[in-house]
């Protein structure tokens, strides 16, 4: 197999045998035509259905996750409402990581819960708590590894022996690493999930998820609902990500050495009382981290010594790290997870400390953001 970035750069994404482009074509189309009554050309009849651009993303992101079916969708939660109708149903069960994104927890708890899925939330790097959670009904157990916004650690491969013992699916979110740092499926996961808007899209300026797997039966399913429930990613917005995805290893490379840079600034301050970075030697996952990861990512918590008004007053006072939600551009941001992204979470076990703030620390120069925190906490 070639190397990552070579992979990033040409998997699926060959020149195009009419013109030679370097660069696949973008097809805005919706409809195609075909050579008689179901004659169709390549397969492709309806852009819902199939369509070449997107098709390119779908075999360059398997390409990098190490999976064989991939498919892109309209967002991040629209992946995991296909996946989540596809592998349950009424009455079935969700084992979900103590710390979730808010919209995974909303999707599952309060729209899902409606159509009759039911959910228990488990501190997943204890395997004997996963068990204790585990019931005859449980279908998937859902992890995030590095989580979002705490940045807990889950040991996938020993998360993966228990889920697969209770005969369920084991779904590893990747977003905060990316194939660039960690390949789930490479470790016993069954299905990767990404909201392609992140790391992947990397410029702020596209929305889209995606589902990657190694399971042939699962991959085929997935596809038919794909088409069926019909939240497929755009063409434009597919073009878009397999723009990004050709820098995915070098930005990385970058997020990781500022944030690294940035965790240990926090840390040696006396009004922060917590860093929250794998990369940190005193970090509970930090060993998991660096045996499954092959970096530490771009995402810094911290929490404030003096509660919730000082993490609200540093989150406005920033000025090159932008008050904003999402993550993964090669912008910095900073947000209050408790008012902003995990709302959602409020009163329920996942909810996030008031004094958090969260850290997408992006690639300008490191010292230009430290100066910004250092006038923000002063």
């Amino acid at each position: 197999m070639t190397g990552f970035n070579t992979r990033a750069i040409h998997a699926g994404q060959d020149p195009d045998p009419a013109t030679g482009a370097v660069i696949p074509p973008l097809h805005l189309t919706t409809t195609y035509k075909q050579d008689g009554v179901g004659g169709l050309r390549g397969g492709y009849e309806y852009s819902r259905s199939g369509n070449p651009t997107r098709d390119t993303l779908h075999a360059a992101l398997a390409a990098l996750e190490e999976g064989t079916t991939a498919l892109a969708f309209a967002s991040g939660l629209a992946a995991e409402d296909t996946l989540l109708r596809t592998v349950c149903r009424a009455g079935d069960h969700v084992v979900l990581g103590g710390d979730a994104y808010g919209g995974t927890f909303r999707l599952i708890s309060r729209v899902l819960s409606e159509w009759g899925l039911e959910h228990t939330p488990v501190d997943l790097d204890d395997p004997d708590a996963l068990r204790a959670a585990i019931r005859p009904t449980t279908r998937v157990v859902w992890c995030e590894t590095p989580s979002n916004p705490l940045l807990n650690i889950t040991d996938i491969e020993r998360t993966a022996a228990v889920a697969h013992e209770a005969g369920a699916v084991l779904v590893v979110d990747n977003t905060f690493a990316s194939p660039y740092l960690q390949r789930p499926l490479t470790l016993g996961a069954d299905v990767v999930v990404h909201s392609t808007t992140k790391y992947l899209g990397g410029h702020s300026d596209v929305v889209g998820g995606a589902l990657v797997t190694s399971d042939a039966a699962l991959g085929e399913q997935l596809a038919y609902n794909h088409n069926a429930m019909g939240a497929v990613a755009g063409p434009f917005d597919a073009w878009m990500v397999l723009r990004s995805l050709k820098t995915l290893g070098v930005r990385m490379d970058r997020h990781c050495a500022n944030a690294a840079r940035v965790a240990d600034f926090l840390a040696a301050r006396s009004d922060v009382s917590a860093v929250l970075y794998p990369g940190l030697p005193g970090h509970p996952g930090h060993a998991t981290a660096a045996k499954q990861m092959s970096g530490f990512g771009g995402m810094v918590s911290f929490r404030l010594r003096d509660g919730e008004e000082a993490a609200l007053q540093v989150c406005e006072r920033t000025e090159l790290f932008t008050l904003a939600e999402s993550l993964g551009g090669v912008e910095s941001l900073i947000e209050h997870p408790g008012r902003m992204t995990h709302a959602s979470a409020a009163g329920s076990p996942l909810e996030v400390p008031a004094d958090l703030v969260r850290l997408s620390v992006g690639i300008e120069d490191v010292d230009d953001l430290l100066a910004d925190l250092e006038r923000a906490l002063g």
